[in-house]
Formats: structure tokens, C-alpha cells, sequence
């Protein structure tokens, strides 16, 4: 059975292959032109090239691209043509899509049940030599003896030809061939279905163009693509010179299915707005069932006028200080001397000249590392980004590629950086960049090459033209810090008594002290690196050369083999208010005490407390009252119950009856005197109140 249904699939792709070549145009190739690379993940790819007449070409794009690509193609037809259909796979599952189709190829179906599909079809069927013409009938299965007397069943198509049922045994059919040319094009569309569907992640676009004549046309689009990164190989300067050399490199990967074949290649520093909608996934809206209605009719609806919703324009990241007024366009650096590579032989990449490994072949001092390597990358301003241009790139899809775009001198100041809480004895070698090459220099790794050797890698953050950059490589190991706490002390500044309340203003002052030990053999710019409180200012100590949002930064020169100290002094005036009346008395003691007060105001307070500590012996003198008020009503409860069991007329009732009258009176007298100390307490009370309100001494 399997030989069969490949000898069924083999003749009707035949036919259909002749089929396609008689119906579709061939398609014609239009290569990428053009690439620019962002650095927010995607890319413009641009085709250009020469069509003929009515045509049509293909691009190919993975599944993931499909959305962009709808969503951004633009084409171009610059002879006068027009651009017609553009024609893309379906997102619908395989089965779905061959079960759309007249004959159902889906699950791989035999040749018997294929041809019970095709029943009623007109189709010639070659077997043992002879050819027959005529109708699908049906197909069955039929007994035929076997060996040894043992029926086996055979499949059996039954063909009406003249008004005759013929059964032919599939077994002995060697080619098929369908009469219908649509039934043909239905199997074509259907196996090309099957076809497309083995590579799942890439999807054919055709795209169709109408005209005459020879001309040319451009594609554009927008798709996902890897971010172009940036690598810097940085030569420090020897002796007193201040130019280094800076070399950059963009790192780009072709993860498109289209060679790059002598393209222009862009790489643009900025991060346009860009996202993804879902436009290739068919989306079905569910509609409601509508009855008629029969007895109303439709009221007019009233809609308001909507209002429309713009996306905020700061949403786009800036970059215009990166951009000079009247800046001109930055060119590539200049190729190198003829004698500074003569005899290193040349090489081509991408249409462009350099030299080959500038390795000094005997040469001690090991490897000159800007000598060969020329800038490919025009650079320019481009609106608010800035955009390095590489004609000429040759690079095969799936791969990728190094490209130098920087090759300039820059300025640069060797110093030593410490911060203590990076690393507790020693600095950092580092220096300031300050970028002369009138470029973005986009963010990225930076090796440092010092007298021709490896001396380590740092990171540089996004750096316009013009601006500067700190950046450390390795331990200064020539050089030891030690740091250590100073003077901490906390001061009264000022106090003052105003309408109740005391203000006091503290001043606190803290000290740093840094010792710097240079042990090696040349004098070390020193960047020393302080913290910075916003509560705090800086008194008695050297302008720092730098502030940043969480430091200071204060440079120093250390000669060779000497020591230097710096002394970082900062003070925080803050003030704090204390409302007297509700104060705690024993507090305010302290304030009246302390010697940093004014005199006149620890006087005041002294005159608040004498008032207070009167009210006070009030409030004294009426707790002492209800305490006896208490103890003598205890008394009389313990008088009550003792005389519930005396009889009325015994001399001891009368002598209790006698002493609880006597009680009764001393309440009495104490009620009377808490209430003469109460209005005196409030008397107090409303004095110091008024006092202490008019009061305003400082």
C-alpha cells in the first residue's frame, strides 16, 4: 500500500506542477538595499530592484515577524505601476485550511479513501498496459483467493466508462490522471498547504506589482530584531599626552531569512516608539441573534462627539543634546599612513579595505592596536537621534559581524578614584573620557590598553558629544587610603520663648578625615569620593570638583612617595519647638539648666517652672484631701456595718453614732477646702497661661 500511495502522490504532483508553471508568474528577486538597526529591538529593511511587466516576488519572514511586517510594509512602484494584492499563509491550524478544500488531505488519508472523495470526477486510469477513461464510481473492498485457499481482500475501484462498470484492483493501477482542471488546482492549493506547513516559523509574502516595461521597485518594513550593541577598545595616552585613542565596534546579527549583500547599513542610537499588535491571528466576533420586530420601529439613536485620544509626545526619549548647532557631519576617520602598515597585506570586508593583524612581528612592545583599524561609519544627527552609516555590508543571513564605526582621538585624564564603600584601602585606576569625535557614543564595554597591554575593562553609559565620563579598570595598588572618623559634636545655636512655645535651633558637625599614601613612582590626580546628605552642608573644606545626586567628588594631586589628607567637614542645622504649658516638667528643668541657652531665656523657663511646680503643690494639696475624704468613707462603712449588730440602746451605739457625726464634719471641712484649691488651681492655671503667652524672649 505504501508503493501505491506514492506512486498516486507522485503523478498528480506532477500534473500540478505543470499547472502552477502555466498559471503563476514566476517571482522575481528583489534584494535588501537598505538596513537600519535601532537600538529599542527593531529594524527598517528596505528592498530595492528591477521587475518587468505584470510581476510579483516573495519575501519570507518568521512567524513572530508577521505582525510587524503587516503593520509597517510600504511599497513603491516608481515606473508608473501600481502595487496589487499582497498575499500571505493563514494563521489557521493546517487542518482547518485543508478542510477548507474540496478534497480533504488532512491525516494523511490512503488512496482509497482519497478517491471515495472524488467520486463522480472524470479522471484516466493506467493499469497493465491500458488506459482507461471514465467516472469514479465508488471504491470497495473485494475477496481475491490467496494462497493456500486463504481470501485476501483487495481494494477495488469501480470506474463508469460508457454506460459500463469496470473494477480495477488499485494494486494494478500505475497512474491516475483528473480531467477536472479545478479539482487540479483544489489538490495543487491543498499539497502546497501541506508544503508550507513543514516549516513552520517561516512564512512566504507574495507581493504583486501591474505594469509595463522594465522599472524599479522598493519594499519597506519594520521587523523585531536583535539590538545592535557597541564594544570600545580605548588606548590610554603615554607620558604627558592627553589624546587617546578610542576605537568602537558595532556588534550586528542577520537574524532575517535574506542575505545582505553589499547593503547600506545604519545604526541609530535612540529609541523610537514601537510595539506589537496582533494583526496576522484571525479574529472572529461573535454576532447577536437579531429577531424582526414587527409591531415598533427603530427610535433614532444620539451619539456625543468622542474626543480624541493622542499619544503624549514626551513619551519619546530625547537625545538633543547630543546635537551641535551647525554641527557638520562627523566623516570616517582617515585611513592610516602607507608605512604604518606596508607589508601587513590587505583584505576586503564588506567592500572596504583594512589592514590585517597589525602585530609588530618581533617588536617587544606587542600589539598596536588603532593602527589597521579604520572607521567604515559615516555619522550624522539624524532629527532627534543620531545615526552611523556603513555602505557597502556583505553579510549572509543567520550570521553576524563586527563593524568598526569609531576611530577617533579623545581626551583623556588618568586619576585615581576611592570610595570607600567600593573598596576600604585602596582606589581605582581610572580616567575621564571626554568625547571629542563629535559622535553618540552609544553604552558598552570598554577595554583599556595601557603601553600596548591589557589593563582592564570598564563600562561606559550613553555619552553625547562633548560631555565627560568617569570610568575605572583595575586597583591602584601604588596607593593606600586610610579613612577615619573626626570631630562629632552637636550644638546649640539659638533658643527663644514665644507665646508658649520654645524654639531651639542645633547645629551638629561632622568630620571625615582621608590620608592618602602614594607609594608608586609618579604623581596621582586623586578623585576622592564622599557621600552626600542634602540635610548637610560643607564648611572648612576644599570645593569638591564634582557633585552628583548621591556624592561628592574632591580631586587632590599626590606627588610620588608622598602622603596628602583631605578633611571633609559637614554640619546639619535643624531646629526643634516645644510647647511649654503641656511640656514635661522635668524636661523643661533640663532646657532652664543647659548653659548653651541664653540666659534670659533659661530665666523665663526658670519662671515657667516656678509657676508649674505651684500648680503642681495645688493639685498636691487637693489629691491629699480626696485621699482622706476616702479613708473616712471607709471608716464609716466599717462604723455602719458594726452598728447593724448593737442593740440601739447600748452605750457603744451611741459612741459610734456619735463619731460618725463627727466624720460627716471633717468631710465637710475637706469638701470645702478642695474646693477653695480648686479655684485657686484654676487662678494658677489662668496666670500661667497668660504669662507664658505674652512671653517673647530670645
Amino acid at each position: 500500500m505504501l508503493i501505491r500511495m506514492t506512486t498516486w502522490v507522485l503523478a498528480v504532483g506532477s500534473a500540478v506542477g505543470v499547472l502552477r508553471a502555466d498559471t503563476d508568474a514566476p517571482a522575481t528577486d528583489v534584494p535588501v538595499r537598505r538596513v537600519v538597526l535601532y537600538s529599542s529591538g527593531v529594524g527598517y529593511f528596505e528592498h530595492s530592484g528591477n521587475i518587468a511587466g505584470d510581476a510579483r516576488t516573495e519575501l519570507r519572514f518568521k512567524t513572530e515577524q508577521i505582525n510587524d511586517m503587516l503593520k509597517s510594509l510600504v511599497l513603491q512602484d516608481l515606473g508608473g505601476g501600481r502595487v496589487g494584492t499582497v498575499v500571505y499563509p493563514s494563521q489557521d491550524p493546517l487542518e482547518k485550511i485543508l478542510k477548507s478544500f474540496q478534497v480533504d488531505v488532512s491525516g494523511n488519508p490512503p488512496l482509497s479513501a482519497l478517491l471515495n472523495q472524488l467520486r463522480g470526477a472524470q479522471v484516466s486510469v493506467e493499469a497493465l498496459g491500458e488506459t482507461s477513461d471514465g467516472i469514479i464510481f465508488g471504491v470497495e473492498q473485494q475477496d481475491r483467493s490467496g494462497g493456500e485457499g486463504q481470501p485476501i481482500k483487495v481494494w477495488v475501484l469501480n470506474l463508469l466508462s460508457g454506460g459500463v462498470i469496470r473494477a480495477i484492483e488499485l494494486g494494478q493501477v500505475r497512474r491516475i490522471t483528473l480531467a477536472d482542471a479545478q479539482l487540479q488546482e483544489e489538490l495543487n492549493r491543498a499539497l502546497a498547504a501541506v508544503a508550507q506547513a513543514r516549516d513552520q516559523d517561516k512564512k512566504p509574502v507574495s507581493i504583486e506589482f501591474a505594469g509595463q516595461g522594465a522599472r524599479e521597485v522598493r519594499i519597506g518594513y519594520v521587523v523585531e530584531t536583535p539590538i545592535w550593541k557597541t564594544s570600545y577598545r580605548l588606548v590610554l595616552p603615554e607620558g604627558n599626552d592627553e589624546k587617546g585613542t578610542l576605537l568602537g565596534w558595532a556588534i550586528v546579527e542577520n537574524q532575517t531569512e535574506s542575505d545582505w549583500d553589499n547593503v547600506t547599513l545604519s545604526f541609530v542610537s535612540g529609541r523610537p516608539i514601537s510595539f506589537i499588535q496582533d494583526l496576522y491571528q484571525p479574529l472572529y466576533v461573535p454576532r447577536p441573534v437579531v429577531q424582526p420586530e414587527l409591531y415598533a420601529s427603530l427610535t433614532p439613536q444620539m451619539y456625543g462627539e468622542g474626543i480624541e485620544m493622542n499619544m503624549a509626545a514626551d513619551a519619546v526619549e530625547r537625545f538633543a543634546e547630543t546635537r551641535s548647532a551647525g554641527r557638520p557631519m562627523a566623516k570616517a576617520a582617515p585611513a592610516p599612513a602607507t608605512e604604518e602598515i606596508s607589508g601587513l597585506g590587505e583584505k576586503t570586508l564588506s567592500g572596504f579595505v583594512v589592514g590585517s593583524s597589525p602585530l609588530n612581528r618581533g617588536d617587544a612592545a606587542g600589539i598596536s592596536v588603532a593602527a589597521s583599524v579604520v572607521s567604515m561609519a559615516a555619522a550624522d544627527d539624524v532629527g532627534e537621534l543620531f545615526q552611523y552609516t556603513v555602505p557597502g555590508v556583505s553579510l549572509p543571513r543567520q550570521r553576524s559581524a563586527m563593524i568598526p564605526i569609531v576611530t577617533d582621538d579623545v581626551e583623556i585624564a588618568r586619576v585615581s578614584i576611592y570610595n570607600a564603600g567600593v573598596m576600604a584601602r585602596h582606589p581605582l585606576n581610572g580616567a575621564r573620557l571626554t568625547n571629542t569625535t563629535g559622535k553618540f557614543l552609544p553604552q558598552g564595554p570598554l577595554t583599556v590598553i595601557d603601553e600596548r597591554s591589557y589593563a582592564g575593562d570598564a563600562r561606559i553609559d550613553d555619552l553625547p558629544a562633548d560631555q565627560s565620563r568617569l570610568f575605572s579598570y583595575a586597583v591602584d595598588l601604588d596607593v593606600r587610603v586610610l579613612t577615619e572618623g573626626g570631630d562629632d559634636r552637636t550644638n546649640v545655636e539659638s533658643a527663644s520663648l514665644l507665646k508658649g512655645v520654645l524654639h531651639i535651633q542645633r547645629k551638629h558637625v561632622t568630620q571625615r578625615h582621608y590620608t592618602v599614601d602614594n607609594k608608586g613612582a609618579r604623581e596621582k590626580t586623586m578623585l576622592i569620593e564622599h557621600p552626600y546628605r542634602s540635610d548637610y552642608k560643607l564648611i572648612d573644606t576644599p570645593e569638591p570638583v564634582e557633585k552628583t545626586e548621591t556624592l561628592y567628588r574632591f580631586e587632590d594631586k599626590v606627588a610620588a612617595g608622598k602622603k596628602s589628607k583631605l578633611s571633609v567637614t559637614e554640619q546639619r542645622v535643624y531646629s526643634e519647638t516645644i510647647a511649654v504649658l503641656p511640656a514635661d516638667l522635668g524636661s523643661l528643668v533640663g532646657y532652664s539648666r543647659n548653659g548653651e541657652i541664653p540666659q534670659k531665656v533659661r530665666d523665663a523657663l526658670a519662671e515657667v517652672i516656678r509657676r508649674r511646680q505651684a500648680m503642681v503643690d495645688t493639685e498636691r494639696q487637693i489629691d491629699e484631701r480626696n485621699q482622706q475624704i476616702a479613708a473616712i468613707t471607709a471608716e464609716q462603712e466599717r462604723i455602719r456595718k458594726n452598728m447593724q449588730t448593737i442593740d440601739k440602746n447600748a452605750q457603744l451605739y451611741t459612741r459610734l453614732l456619735n463619731k460618725l457625726d463627727e466624720q460627716e464634719s471633717e468631710i465637710e471641712k475637706l469638701q470645702a477646702e478642695i474646693v477653695d484649691l480648686r479655684r485657686a488651681l484654676d487662678a494658677q492655671r489662668a496666670d500661667l497661661e497668660k504669662h507664658v503667652g505674652g512671653l517673647s524672649v530670645g
